[in-house]
């Protein structure tokens, strides 16, 4: 299987980027995931400034880079920033919304379908592909059981099945809203936010009235409180026929993940302990950690 490194999540300033992806650039990863994601107001990088990262990024390692668009669009301007992006002419697009999708089909464009495209059965699955789908990311709480049958059904319908990456390891992206939790948590406006979030560079945990994790909050999107990692399923996933595995960045010890995954997906061992969550891929609450037959 080959490793990708999804697009950054979280606020981070424009020096922290560019040192972020030239670690990254060293690591053995096959493809990058690049842009914003969350909020079209974060625009520590531009357009031209992702397609200048991409270049440098195919130069120095060959990796293949794909550029990835908004979950949630809200404005005119969002979609004009949009329509930029597919045609941007060098690399192909992850549509993370139903106007990405749009778009990239009316232009003939082949595109990645994204983790943020609500896709659960075949049928969905062939439109996609009808429209230009080449690879897909399932929903991040999809399980391993849904997934299962959702390849059986492609097999007994004689539907392809495009080239399938799954979520495996980081935060997951759970919901998005056109209000911004981040800046509310900080008294202010969404209008007038002053970037709270690049306070945050991992996010801001949310806690229960006890005490307990509960989710992570980035802008507009929340996300899990515990760290998803399927990295002891890796002998299911390859059985399965999944082609890439997904890491999605974090500030810290990233490098450390993505040998884990590495040493794991050449004949090691893995470490000792396999921490985070797995409870989604068990059919399960999505917080829990399930100990089943794998490797851990």
């Amino acid at each position: 299987m080959r490793l990708s490194l999804g697009p950054v999540l979280f606020y981070w300033s424009r020096q922290q980027l560019l040192d972020f992806y030239a670690e990254m650039a060293e690591q053995p990863l096959e493809v990058i995931y690049l842009g914003e994601t969350v909020c079209s107001k974060r625009r520590a990088l531009s357009l031209d400034d992702w397609l200048g990262l991409a270049r440098d990024l195919r130069a120095h390692s060959g990796v293949e880079v794909v550029l990835s668009g908004l979950a949630l669009l809200e404005a005119g301007s969002e979609q004009s920033s949009l329509r930029r992006l597919c045609a941007n002419g060098e690399l192909r697009v992850e549509a993370n919304d139903m106007a990405a999708v749009q778009v990239l089909s009316e232009s003939g464009l082949e595109f990645v379908g994204g983790p943020a495209l609500n896709v659960y059965n075949a049928f969905a699955l062939a439109e996609l592909q009808a429209a230009g789908m080449r690879r897909w990311v399932p929903p991040v709480e999809c399980s391993g059981a849904l997934l299962q049958a959702l390849l059986d059904q492609c097999r007994q319908q004689q539907i392809s099945v495009p080239e399938l990456e799954l979520f495996a390891w980081g935060y997951l992206p759970l919901a998005y809203s056109a209000r911004c939790f981040t800046a509310r948590a900080e008294q202010r406006p969404k209008d007038n936010c002053d970037f709270v979030c690049q306070y945050y560079p991992e996010g801001l945990p949310l806690l229960t009235q006890e005490g307990q994790p509960l989710f992570t909050l980035n802008g507009i999107q929340t996300l899990s409180a515990g760290v998803s990692n399927l990295l002891a399923e890796y002998p299911q996933l390859q059985q399965m026929g999944v082609d890439i595995l997904r890491l999605s960045p974090r500030l810290q010890a990233m490098s450390q993940v993505i040998g884990y995954f590495d040493q794991v997906r050449h004949g090691g061992e893995p470490p000792l302990v396999v921490d985070g969550c797995n409870g989604y891929w068990y059919g399960q609450a999505g917080m829990l950690r399930v100990e089943e037959a794998g490797l851990c």
